[in-house]
């Protein structure tokens, strides 16, 4: 199944913004900086890598000419599935994100702690999918990465 398949379902179409992708990319190393602070709880270090992931995941559709519509259910998954055809993420990675996201469901909705080894294997896939998407930018949509 193609992105474009999922327009008026999950998805809608976009022009990609140079300065929304900057943006994006900004707000995620500031976010995975925070995720290193180890004054915090390692619920709030796990939402910042998650919130990372998310934002990594979201620039990667926006780049691609797509943007989730929030207004249906399970955009968050959308957007993590959505990199297996953005950036070509591998599946295996892709259901590890999952689970993380499943854990935030459950860390935020039910106030279930979130352990080291969690919040430590967040803030490494955060790391990875950083390096993954800067490299996916500079190769394929060297346009609209804009260095300052």
């Amino acid at each position: 199944m193609s992105l474009d398949n999922l327009v008026g379902i999950s998805l809608e179409q976009i022009e990609p913004d140079s300065q929304s992708i900057k943006r994006l990319l900004q707000a995620a190393e500031r976010n995975i900086a925070d995720a290193h602070v180890e004054a915090v709880s390692h619920e709030n270090r796990f939402d910042a890598a998650y919130k990372t992931i998310m934002q990594l995941a979201n620039l990667s559709l926006q780049a691609s000419g797509y943007r989730t519509l929030t207004s249906k259910p399970g955009h968050h998954q959308t957007m993590l599935q959505a990199l297996v055809k953005t950036i070509g993420l591998d599946h295996e990675t892709m259901v590890m994100l999952d689970a993380l996201r499943k854990q935030r469901n459950v860390a935020d909705y039910s106030g279930d702690i979130v352990t080291e080894a969690t919040m430590n294997e967040c803030i490494a896939q955060a790391e990875n999918l950083l390096t993954a998407v800067t490299a996916w930018l500079h190769n394929y949509h060297a346009e609209l990465f804009v260095d300052d």
